[in-house]
């Protein structure tokens, strides 16, 4: 009975994050080794895990297009842009990915899963929370950052 208690406990808190996800984060963050990074996760170890990377060379579209339509996902982006004083910056960005077709368990799933792969994620500067592909477009990014 107890063990049931604290399985239903867990998942009211959200899933536990991998070592391997804080790794890779710090590879994109201190090391520019990825793009960016997508997580999702994964209901038989219960917790979030990384998905795939994308390489320094890759753009935006490559993680929007890598995006599933219908299930949700966390992905961090590092955007880097020149400022008005000509200088080379770069923010990192959190992205929710919670489209509005994708089923309510998912839903329920990532959105207390949020604060703790949000906290183990330290250094992220702007956080996009995106039902879809308008809410997270480039566009966004930049208004973000200006």
């Amino acid at each position: 009975m107890s063990f049931r208690f604290r399985q239903s406990s867990s998942a009211s808190s959200g899933m536990g994050v991998a070592e391997h996800c804080k790794s890779t984060f710090l590879e994109l963050q201190r090391k520019k080794a990825h793009r960016y990074v997508i997580f999702k996760i994964d209901e038989t170890k219960n917790e979030v895990v990384v998905e795939k990377t994308g390489s320094p060379a890759e753009s935006y579209q490559d993680l929007t297009s890598a995006l599933p339509e219908n299930d949700c996902r966390y992905a961090v982006y590092d955007f880097e842009f020149v400022t008005s004083e000509n200088c080379q910056k770069s923010k990192i960005f959190f992205i929710a990915w919670s489209p509005e077709s994708s089923r309510i368990r998912a839903k329920m799933l990532y959105a207390t899963s949020k604060s703790r792969i949000r906290h183990e994620l330290d250094g992220v500067h702007y956080e996009i929370q995106a039902t879809d592909s308008t809410e997270m477009d480039l566009e966004v990014l930049r208004e973000r950052v200006y």
